[in-house]
């Protein structure tokens, strides 16, 4: 076989020239600039922080830079961020991730978040640290962009999970991670399996009820570091093993709290209201009463929770009724009476009130309620009084939740959330909040108020709290939360109750305690619920946890 091979001589000419002229090789300016643009790559030492410098319109506090600091310097990039509420681990994990970007050490990330929060996560990585975060809408998504943000339930679920599972993560951040405590879960053994160099566990409640928790959450990070589970739990009940085990846990846990911080809280004005029910209305929540006469099976938790739907309005009460009837809870003849009184009445005494306090004040102001049918109404009841609200639920969207967001923001004078809004939703712009109802858990209390009392929050923030006169609701407002000094004075110790307490196991506590026979009964296992709450004990400091 014959080739013909031909070269070719065009570059002859030009490199002549470059050699007759020394350069551009040799040319100082661009010698200069090629060294220039290096200096600024280069990272000359592996202490402190380069991409503060980067970020030069980001302010921040000195707990988040030396949480940064921590987690780069002493802890490989593999951390758990346990920041009280509202302390800014977000913040911390963005500029941590920023951080080994300049260095060259991180390329791929991946950042799962609650689905309400991926928008939110995405904005602030672009917004503030140059990050170009991509939120996760299409399965392309995953391999072709550096920087994803997604929801758990999306990366887990086919056809994403077997393509997340291939891509090779220099950085994976986990937002409210103590959803990863139990070691059993699909959750738990998906993180387990990413390929993943560096990893941030971000969650204010790192042990929310057993010791164990803590101990799943570092297996992520760093698999056999305190041991194997079962030595870990017979050392833990020993002192001075469970002092190791503290100083272990050091090594991968940055906990700031806010009175160890140099942040400057706003005040909370807080005002209790009782409101008085209308003839009709008491005679509706006597008749819900009357039903563990008629009712002989009727569960204690069944009938607290129609009393206190009847202490928020009689339609969150006709859904629950309607249910219990479909499912052969209650008998036509049982609910015919109560029926027949919730008809009667016209008006909704609480609605009435917070009415004239949205009159009485130009300010933004976000309502809380338990249930969506209450929700409905008060819209309702708001529009036919010429203010303007929006809805904020779990059901939304996170487009919708955006939205309704944005428009509150901008436009609208009210927001009226469930439950749903109580975690993961940033509010600083407002800081007027109604708790129309009053959950049982103050810790759920605790987060609704973490929405607008938050970094960033430069006003006072005002709070008002409704109860009816003389029913369930009013007792759980004096007996528990008034005792526990809950609105003032309970900031900054939300995880330490958390730490206590699962947060079914103390409602269920406080309904038993209100299912007491007597009064007397009621009052004293509140008391003693209050007295464990006030407690100062910090697990983390003695190596207890109860």
């Amino acid at each position: 076989m014959h080739i013909d091979i031909s070269f070719s001589t065009d570059w002859e000419e030009t490199f002549k020239a470059a050699l007759d002229n020394e350069g551009p090789w040799a040319s100082w300016e661009m010698f200069s600039l090629a060294y220039e643009a290096e200096e600024h790559k280069a990272v000359p030492s592996f202490d402190g922080l380069v991409a503060p410098t980067h970020l030069p319109e980001l302010s921040l506090y000195d707990h988040q830079w030396e949480t940064a600091r921590r987690v780069v310097e002493d802890m490989n990039g593999k951390a758990i961020l346990a920041d009280e509420v509202g302390l800014g681990k977000t913040i911390e994990a963005g500029l941590v991730l920023k951080e080994y970007m300049i260095r060259g050490l991180v390329k791929k990330a991946l950042i799962l978040s609650p689905a309400s929060l991926v928008n939110q996560w995405t904005q602030e990585l672009n917004e503030k640290f140059y990050i170009p975060a991509v939120p996760q809408k299409k399965t392309y998504v995953w391999d072709q962009c550096d920087v994803v943000v997604a929801s758990m339930d999306t990366a887990k679920r086919a056809p994403h999970r077997d393509i997340v599972m291939e891509q090779p993560y220099d950085m994976i951040i986990i937002d409210e991670a103590h959803k990863l405590k139990n070691a059993n879960t699909k959750n738990y053994a998906f993180i387990k399996s990413l390929k993943k160099r560096f990893c941030l566990l971000c969650t204010a409640t790192p042990v929310q009820n057993r010791i164990e928790e803590l101990f799943h959450l570092v297996s992520i990070l760093k698999p056999g570091h305190l041991g194997d589970e079962r030595s870990f739990k017979a050392q833990y009940k020993h002192e001075q093993a469970s002092e190791d085990i503290q100083a272990l846990v050091q090594n991968v846990m940055v906990r700031n709290r806010r009175d160890n911080t140099n942040v400057t809280w706003t005040k909370r004005h807080v005002e209790n209201y009782s409101v008085e029910q209308t003839e009709e209305e008491r005679a509706m929540y006597d008749a819900v009463c009357d039903l563990k006469q008629t009712v002989h099976d009727l569960h204690g938790f069944s009938l607290t929770t129609l009393q206190r739907e009847a202490c928020s309005s009689k339609e969150a009460l006709g859904v629950t009724i309607s249910n219990m009837l479909k499912k052969g809870m209650l008998s036509e003849e049982q609910v015919t009476p109560l029926v027949t009184i919730m008809n009667q009445v016209k008006t909704n005494a609480k609605a009435e009130q917070v009415l004239k306090q949205l009159q009485a004040s130009e300010e933004k102001t976000v309502i809380f309620t338990e249930y969506r049918a209450t929700q409905l109404y008060l819209q309702w009841f708001l529009a036919q009084h010429k203010i303007r609200s929006v809805p904020f639920r779990g059901g939304f969207n996170r487009g919708k939740k955006d939205y309704m967001r944005m428009l509150f923001r901008d436009h609208v004078p009210v927001m009226i959330a469930t439950e749903a809004g109580g975690e993961g939703l940033n509010l600083q712009f407002c800081h007027h909040m109604i708790n129309y109802d009053l959950p049982w858990n103050p810790m759920r209390v605790e987060q609704r108020i973490g929405r607008i009392h938050r970094l960033g929050q430069e006003q006072d923030v005002h709070i008002t709290n409704y109860a009816i006169d003389n029913t369930v609701e009013q007792r759980i407002l004096h007996l528990l939360y008034e005792k526990i000094n809950m609105f003032e004075g309970l900031i900054g110790r939300l995880d330490d109750i958390l730490e206590r307490y699962s947060g079914q196991a103390l409602e269920k506590y406080v309904e038993d305690a209100l299912d007491s026979g007597t009064e007397g009964e009621a009052r004293l296992k509140l008391h003693h619920l209050t007295e464990l709450m006030n407690q100062e004990d910090d697990p983390y400091e003695t190596g207890r946890s109860s």
